[in-house]
């Protein structure tokens, strides 16, 4: 017998948003992370706000939408209060009931200046980084170092010198509001030129015969066993950065045990070999074709093999970082602000992995 198609909505639900979402859905163990580690920095996130005055939204819930946000590629918070609004999945998961009201995408800007204050966003990530560690899923033998290049929210045509002088050649205008610009035979550079959008923003390129991008210089430190972030953060982009990071995030690991760390040809200098090696790490750097830093002391053992074969897993987080994450492009402006989206990305991927790895581990 056809059914009948009766469209009027009913008045009440009997079914709450947990009920509807599978029992096996990967976001479940995600939650259950999330929630417990969040109770965790409760009074951390209490010192955010005056005991008196109205209730503010829960910043638990805005930590957690955040995390949607990332986990599902969402352009804008405009867009993720859309999706709160009439996804289910999105509502149990942030803790919205059925009839609670979302609160407007202001909210998150309003919001950010407090959790950037309070260092919620590192503390974490550290959080998650210990959830790992305390399941035996972290090395504290073998790691590997690298960075990548953030594109910041700024226009070429924002890179104008800082004495105030002329900024382009050739068209001073145009028919519409987008100026023309003509850059052919200008010598731009971060000594003379800065971005009036973002003038954190720095001039760099991955390598030699790529263009040069307004960016960032992203850095993580990755432990080998199941590729888990140890350590991640943001610098201004330099000749040098690179391999100040990589140092700066090994001497910061517990403990005075050898270690080995996993690097490119691009930290193969005699400044980064050494500066790693007095903090009792073995530099397992991939060798430059002319004066190479490392010698057969590093290369004659089987264990420098395994560490280059490991470390290029890390161009994994970053894959997933630019793809998923939606950090190809910084949607924030400032160093303050781009390194806290990339470590909140840092952290929604670890929880992530520790969810994937715990899961293979539960099935063999």
């Amino acid at each position: 017998m056809r059914g009948a198609n009766i469209e009027q909505d009913p008045v009440f639900s009997y079914v709450s948003p947990a009920d509807r979402v599978p029992l096996d859905h990967p976001l479940r163990e995600i939650k259950d992370i999330c929630s417990r580690l969040l109770k965790d920095l409760s009074r951390d996130l209490g010192r955010m706000y005056s005991p008196n005055g109205r209730p503010s939204i829960p910043p638990e819930k805005l930590v957690r939408a955040l995390l949607l946000q990332i986990l599902y590629s969402i352009r804008s918070e405009r867009m993720l209060i859309e999706q709160l609004n009439y996804n289910l999945l999105f509502r149990w998961f942030v803790g919205l009931s059925m009839d609670d009201e979302v609160w407007d995408h202001s909210t998150f800007s309003k919001n950010r200046e407090r959790l950037l204050d309070a260092d919620i966003i590192q503390k974490l990530f550290v959080a998650v980084r210990e959830e790992a560690r305390s399941r035996g899923l972290l090395s504290d033998e073998h790691f590997t170092v690298d960075g990548t290049l953030i594109d910041a929210w700024a226009s070429q045509k924002s890179f104008k010198p800082k004495d105030g002088g002329p900024s382009q050649s050739g068209n001073e205008g145009g028919d519409g509001r987008n100026e023309d610009v003509d850059y052919r035979g200008q010598r731009r550079s971060n000594e003379t030129h800065a971005s009036t959008t973002d003038s954190d923003a720095r001039l760099a390129k991955k390598s030699r015969g790529t263009e040069a991008k307004l960016s960032y210089h992203g850095h993580v430190l990755m432990e080998n066993r199941n590729g888990l972030v140890v350590d991640a953060r943001l610098t201004l982009c330099s000749g040098t950065a690179e391999r100040e990071a990589a140092i700066d995030m090994v001497g910061e690991l517990r403990g005075a045990h050898r270690i080995t760390v996993g690097l490119d040809k691009g930290y193969d200098s005699a400044p980064c070999v050494q500066g790693l090696r007095e903090l009792n790490a073995t530099p397992h750097v991939a060798q430059r074709a002319t004066g190479s830093a490392i010698d057969e002391r590093t290369l004659r053992h089987d264990g420098y093999q395994v560490s280059q074969r490991v470390r290029k897993r890390v161009e994994e987080i970053f894959g997933w970082a630019k793809t998923v994450g939606g950090h190809r492009k910084t949607r924030f402006r400032g160093q303050r602000r781009v390194g806290w989206g990339f470590v909140l990305t840092m952290a929604a991927y670890n929880l992530v992995r520790i969810r994937n790895v715990s899961l293979q581990g539960a099935a063999g």
